[in-house]
């Protein structure tokens, strides 16, 4: 699907439900998409991209951000500790930051290096076992410690259960943002990236439906 069409689609949305226009930031999610894909959207003028690894990341971006002019680089995948200060001086943003531990060496990194990406919260709003994410019960204190390392949190990511309605997700998602005075919701995928616009998100995350299905081997 061209990328016009994604954004019509966002634009249409807005427009629905009454929201700004242009106040959903769509991030092209590039990652196991072969350079030509990802070069060809770049050659349209989009400029915010998100990955999943780190190491893919910096296989990739370095020698993009060189050729094209503005590119905003977003982490939506986990982050492990070991990636931090890679990932901390590949990124503009990173969408997964899951727990205390990461939370204080991000902290500790940036004191070092002098500079910070902005942050989103995961929430495991499904509350699943083998998911990244903080659970909600601990969200507002976890919010609370982050700010008292002075780590610059704009918002919260969540990734629905694939067989709930992601629209309930969404919305606690956004709720629990409110509560803690955070304008940013990064959610919404290929699938269901209207029903997060419905809900607020400012930040959904689109791959498959612009680059196409993509090849694991």
């Amino acid at each position: 699907m061209p990328l016009s069409d994604i954004t019509d689609r966002i634009a249409k949305e807005e427009a629905r439900v009454g929201r700004v226009p242009g106040s959903t930031h769509l991030i092209a999610v590039s990652k196991v998409q072969p350079l030509d894909r990802v070069v060809a959207v770049l050659e349209e003028g989009h400029r915010v991209f998100g990955e999943n690894k780190v190491q893919e990341a910096a296989g990739k971006w370095p020698d993009l951000k060189q050729r094209f002019d503005g590119v905003e680089l977003h982490l939506i995948g986990p982050l492990q500790s070991n990636k931090t200060r890679q990932a901390m001086g590949l990124f503009d943003v990173i969408h997964s930051l899951d727990r205390p531990k990461l939370a204080r060496a991000i902290a500790r990194i940036a004191n070092e290096e002098g500079h910070c990406p902005q942050l989103f919260i995961q929430v495991n709003t499904g509350e699943e076992p083998q998911k990244a994410g903080i659970m909600p019960d601990d969200l507002d204190d976890f919010v609370s410690e982050c700010r008292d390392l002075g780590l610059p949190i704009v918002g919260l990511m969540c990734i629905p259960p694939v067989d709930e309605e992601p629209t309930l997700h969404f919305a606690l998602l956004a709720k629990m943002a409110k509560r803690n005075g955070l304008e940013q919701l990064s959610m919404g995928m290929s699938s269901d990236f209207e029903r997060a616009i419905a809900q607020g998100a400012t930040h959904v995350r689109v791959g498959s439906a612009i680059f196409g299905a993509r090849d694991y081997d």
